[in-house]
């Protein structure tokens, strides 16, 4: 992890004339001031590709990748966020790089791409604990790609970006081009250790049963009295579990298939979370629109089913695939898992490379948790909402009760550990307590809302202050005042 004092960062606000406004409160980060240029939003600097516009309520937010010599540089990013008045808030976040640098790599492809994979096979055998869950061999990583880049800061060197997937998810390396030498290696995935069960949400929830267990993925008669028959929207009539939201890429034992979109299955057939991921998905998006929102990760998301041995599921933001493991409880008979997975995918979409430092990283799990819990709301007849993956966690805990997480911990920027799921429960608990105080549709307006406004290395604080900014702006002082007060109780503001 790069330290903050590397990078410039800093937002404005400006108008198309050049005129520095205020906002009411202050969007600049402690490592740096507010840039001293007040250029029109279309005047950006140099060494700058645009990478992605989203429109949100409130506006326009362009998205650039910072690059030198043609080559991206490493978490180099830089942002302008117009309203709909034409005021700019400029999120500036490019490292230095010395203009002599050399980018002619020394290093092949190949031999970055062995060290990377040896570097990551061996920190994810020393993570592995023993028994339970995780009892399985780790077989090595396999490699995604490998892309010259640069990595900027006092250091600034060239180097080989290389992905590789194992049993921790997706791993991003970086590989002196000159040394051969492992610069830095860490988990990009989004993941979750879990199982799920392909109903809604599930069936702990459902039959309010502690007792149920995977048995193997049998069919089960308690468990059948959990399914429910839905209707898929939005297929494309390709006779495949393909549509304008969710896209089922690939799956054990291949992809569904029926001319007549008829698709009804029982869970020990594994096409049964295949239909899971499909309609789960789509529900969210049908859900994200009816608040307004269009563009909140407005497209066909690829799903890869069943597809990983291990107890594990993840969002790679390198392909933009999410991934359903099927160790224990298959990941994706839990509607709770996949609503995790996908609340990963929104923020990548929202923000190009979000989840660069550890509170982000923490802020990606606890809004993932958080999605899945008030996605159950209107299925779970109120049995323990707050419970992060009911039956998945039958797996891998002792009860009476079974949850891998809870968004109503009590837990305070005192506990704080580093981890980032044991930290994202602060901030879950923020937002689930903004939900209780805003109610379900404006707090999730709320929320979205002020995704737009994070940086890809936001800390809890910073995306405390645009979420009480974004509740301002969208219903007043008195809903902000109540946003403030949540974040007040985790300590984070």
């Amino acid at each position: 992890m790069r330290e903050q004092s590397r990078r410039r960062k800093a937002i404005a606000a400006i108008t198309t004339t050049g005129v520095v406004l205020a906002l009411g409160m202050s969007f600049t980060s402690a490592a740096g001031a507010a840039p001293a240029s007040t250029s029109a939003a279309s005047a950006v600097p140099g060494n700058l590709k645009l990478i992605k516009t989203k429109t949100s309520l409130l506006g326009k937010h362009y998205w650039y990748q910072q690059t030198f010599k043609g080559l991206p540089v490493v978490g180099g990013y830089y942002a302008q966020h117009v309203d709909k008045s034409g005021k700019v808030q400029i999120t500036d976040g490019r490292d230095a790089v010395p203009a002599n640098l050399d980018v002619s790599a020394k290093v092949a492809p190949a031999t970055a791409t062995k060290s990377a994979n040896t570097a990551v096979t061996a920190r994810a055998a020393r993570s592995r604990t023993t028994g339970g869950k995780d009892a399985t061999p780790v077989p090595a990583a396999a490699t995604g790609a490998a892309q010259l880049a640069v990595l900027g800061g006092p250091n600034a060197k060239l180097v080989w970006n290389v992905t590789s997937r194992s049993t921790e998810g997706v791993s991003r390396s970086l590989v002196d081009a000159k040394t051969g030498t492992v610069v830095e290696s860490k988990v990009i995935s989004d993941n979750i250790d879990g199982t799920g069960s392909v109903f809604d949400p599930n069936p702990v929830v459902t039959l309010k049963n502690e007792d149920l267990t995977d048995q193997d993925d049998k069919n089960q008669n308690a468990l059948f009295l959990a399914q429910k028959n839905v209707i898929l929207r939005n297929l494309d009539g390709s006779g495949k579990l393909n549509g304008t939201y969710v896209n089922i890429a690939e799956a054990k034992g291949g992809v569904a298939v029926n001319k007549n979109n008829h698709f009804v299955y029982q869970r020990a057939n594994d096409k049964f979370e295949q239909v899971m991921a499909y309609y789960q998905v789509n529900q969210t998006q049908e859900y994200i629109h009816s608040l307004g929102f269009s563009d909140v990760n407005s497209e066909s998301q690829d799903f890869s089913i069943n597809t990983f041995e291990g107890d594990n599921s993840f969002y790679d933001p390198s392909t933009d695939v999410i991934t359903m493991g099927e160790g224990g409880v298959d990941d994706a008979e839990d509607a709770e898992v996949i609503w995790h997975e996908y609340g990963h995918a929104i923020q990548d979409d929202v923000v190009p490379g979000f989840g660069e430092s550890e509170q982000a990283g923490a802020i990606g799990e606890g809004f993932g948790d958080y999605w899945a819990v008030q996605q159950s709301i209107p299925v779970s007849k109120g049995y323990d909402i707050p419970c992060v993956m009911d039956w998945d966690a039958t797996s891998y805990t002792d009860g009476p009760k079974h949850c891998l997480r809870r968004t109503d911990t009590g837990k305070t920027t005192d506990d704080i550990d580093g981890e980032v799921h044991d930290d994202g429960e602060i901030w879950s608990n923020a937002l689930w307590d903004i939900q209780k105080a805003l109610g379900r549709n404006k707090a999730n307006k709320v929320i979205l809302q002020g995704t737009f406004f994070y940086a890809p290395d936001t800390s809890f604080a910073d995306a405390a202050r645009v979420t009480v900014q974004s509740a301002r702006l969208l219903y007043g002082k008195a809903a902000a005042a109540q946003v403030t007060t949540a974040f007040k109780a985790r300590k984070i503001l």
